[in-house]
């Protein structure tokens, strides 16, 4: 299982917390003892995953873009746990388009599941981070908030955004709250094999994106977990206002790709 952490006594949120680098975080803080409410729209995995540890984890079904249910999930957080230590802004949809082809019913969507719901979980979570001392937010932005790719307009704006929003609130609540970034490559979630379902040859697109990484593979979601678990830790004190890439080297060469 590699490093372990102790978490116990501590409470966390992880929206998009069912599945994917949400799931595998929600788990690796249970399995680090801590009490976890699991945030998401998916309430079969949810349920399935909260019920594994039933003294301490929670699942809430919630559209985390949604104000209303943003403040009914939080206030449910604070009658089970009594507060929050560390808020994880996982939640995340991704979209294809250009800005001449993407719509403003599909632009306020993705701005909305991606940045919206990070500010409202944050603006959520962090007077009770100040209230207890001390507290983490982490914000699951993107490889591609630093680099691009074609057809991925609001997708790309959003997770750059959120480099933005993790600055803001590192200096506005510092030094009792850390925020950070956490900015995977392509990892093995849901969401990819959605992405790779939307070619004619999903085969292609995986062994394409496996090429694109230096190390010749896509992540594991619970790869992203472990540094999340990391960054959340008395072990990484002295890091706040940062962005970590956790790519397999996709960033480090033009396009991804080297030439032979």
């Amino acid at each position: 299982m590699g490093v372990s952490f102790d978490y116990r006594d501590k409470v966390a949120v992880v929206t998009g917390g069912a599945k994917g680098i949400g799931g595998s975080t929600s788990t690796r803080f249970l399995e680090s003892g801590a009490q976890v409410a699991i945030l998401d729209i998916d309430e079969e995995a949810g349920l399935e995953r909260a019920t594994a540890f039933p003294n301490r984890a929670m699942f809430i079904k919630c559209d985390v873009s949604k104000s209303s249910q943003v403040a009914i999930a939080f206030d449910r957080i604070m009658d089970r746990f009594g507060g929050v230590d560390y808020l994880i802004n996982n939640a995340g949809i991704q979209r294809y388009s250009t800005v001449t082809e993407t719509s403003d019913e599909e632009w306020d969507l993705v701005m909305n599941v991606n940045l919206k719901s990070a500010f409202l979980c944050a603006r959520a979570a962090i007077p009770s981070m100040l209230e207890r001392g001390a507290g983490v937010v982490v914000n699951v932005s993107s490889v591609q908030a630093m680099y691009s790719q074609n057809k991925v307009a609001p997708y790309v704006t959003s997770k750059t955004a959120m480099l933005g929003l993790t600055r803001s609130i590192t200096v506005d609540y510092a030094p009792k709250v850390r925020c950070v970034a956490v900015c995977p490559g392509t990892v093995d979630t849901p969401m990819m094999a959605w992405a790779a379902s939307q070619s004619p040859n999903p085969e292609a697109v995986y062994e394409e994106v496996n090429n694109m990484h230096l190390l010749k593979r896509i992540g594991k979601p619970d790869e992203v977990a472990a540094l999340i678990l990391f960054l959340c830790s008395d072990e990484a004190g002295f890091i706040t206002g940062q962005a970590f890439r956790i790519d397999g080297g996709l960033g480090i060469v033009l396009a991804g790709s080297k030439q032979e």
